[in-house]
C-alpha cells in the first residue's frame, strides 16, 4: 500500500485534493478578486466574473468565490463547475448541499438571491455551445479532462 493509499484509508487527505496551504492561498486570492469586483470590475481574464455567495456544506460558513459565468436570458446566469479539471470544486459541492441559500453578487452591486439547477443531457449541450462559443479556452479546458464539467443555471429567486 502506498504512502497516499495508507494516508486516505486513515481519513487522511486524499491524492489530488488541496491541502492547508494550497486552499489559504486560494481563499486569499479569491478575497483579493471580490475586492476588485466590488469595487465595479466584472472582468477576470477577459471573462465576465461574479460573486458566488453559498454555505459550507459541512462547516455551515458562509463562503464566498469569485466565478466567471455567461448570460442565459434576462434574469439567469450560467456558471461551469471546472474546479482545475478533476474535481468538482468547493463551490460547486457547497451550492448543490445547501441551493437555497445561494446568491450571487455581480460588479458594484448588491447579493441578490438564485436558485441553482444543474443542467443534463440536451439543456447542459445547448447551454455548453453558448459557453464554448463565448470562451473557447473553456472547451479546450473541458477537452482535457476526463470528467464532463457540470453547468449551472443560477436564475433570479
Amino acid at each position: 500500500m502506498t504512502r497516499n493509499e495508507q494516508a486516505a484509508s486513515r481519513g487522511g487527505r486524499k491524492p489530488g485534493t488541496p491541502g492547508a496551504l494550497s486552499r489559504w492561498l486560494q481563499q486569499k486570492a479569491n478575497a483579493r478578486t471580490n475586492r476588485k469586483i466590488r469595487r465595479g470590475r466584472g472582468k477576470l481574464m477577459g471573462m465576465d466574473v461574479l460573486i458566488l455567495h453559498t454555505v459550507g456544506r459541512r462547516s455551515g460558513q458562509p463562503r464566498e468565490t469569485p466565478v466567471t459565468w455567461f448570460a442565459d436570458g434576462e434574469d439567469a446566469r450560467l456558471i461551469v463547475a471546472s474546479g482545475g479539471g478533476s474535481l468538482h470544486p468547493d463551490w460547486y459541492v457547497n451550492l448543490m448541499a445547501h441551493p437555497d441559500r445561494a446568491s450571487i453578487e455581480l460588479p458594484g452591486q448588491e447579493a441578490v438571491s438564485v436558485t441553482p439547477h444543474r443542467l443534463d443531457g440536451v439543456d447542459r449541450e445547448q447551454a455548453w455551445q453558448r459557453v464554448a462559443a463565448a470562451q473557447p479556452r473553456m472547451a479546450k479546458y473541458q477537452s482535457r479532462s476526463n470528467r464532463e464539467y457540470p453547468v449551472i443555471r443560477l436564475t433570479l429567486r
